[in-house]
């Protein structure tokens, strides 16, 4: 079934809109929810929960990238699950680590300023990654969206991982400078 196939199941409500997403995308967003979550049980429960999220969502909303919006909600719900706590006890995620790595890039502070300049981060952030190589931007959203570890992003581009962490020191720097050279307080 095609992206668009699958999305008007959804809109006619017919329940085959959840088979055929997870036999699309299920194996794409557990590998999500795994990275993040670290645990096998709790990203299979957090695809399952994508699957009613986007029967609630789908419609009103008419996603035209089908992977990417269940990819967000898995995303999302798998943070959310992370914050609460629920594997902090478990270990194995990639969470931790990513978080440590871009601490120096991106604050984590929340207040109203950094509310009204989201989305011009957002902007200046989708800029800085088309100026990218398209191996470099697959090393930077591997691990910065997908919580990839170093050894399957490294795997993935045919790299070293001692190459990989280099590169992605490199990015972290040149990210900062580019966000400082944009006012961005770091």
């Amino acid at each position: 079934m095609t992206d668009e196939e699958i999305v008007q199941c959804f809109l006619a409500r017919q329940e085959c809109a959840i088979a055929a997403t997870s036999q699309k995308y299920g194996r794409y967003c557990t590998c999500i929810a795994v990275n993040i979550l670290g645990n096998g049980e709790d990203a299979e429960e957090c695809v399952n929960d994508m699957y009613l999220a986007a029967w609630d969502n789908i419609p009103p909303q008419h996603p035209r990238l089908l992977k990417s919006f269940v990819g967000k909600i898995t995303r999302n719900l798998a943070l959310n699950r992370y914050k609460r706590g629920n594997t902090a006890k478990r270990g194995g995620s990639q969470m931790p680590l990513v978080l440590e790595e871009l601490a120096e890039c991106v604050s984590g502070a929340e207040n109203l300023e950094d509310k009204v300049v989201t989305r011009q981060l957002q902007a200046d952030l989708n800029q800085f990654l088309s100026e990218l190589s398209p191996q470099k931007r697959k090393l930077f959203v591997g691990r910065y969206w997908y919580l990839d570890s170093l050894a399957t992003i490294a795997n993935k581009a045919g790299i070293t991982e001692n190459n990989a962490a280099v590169i992605l020191s490199r990015l972290r720097k040149e990210l900062k400078q580019y966000l400082n050279e944009r006012g961005y307080t770091l």
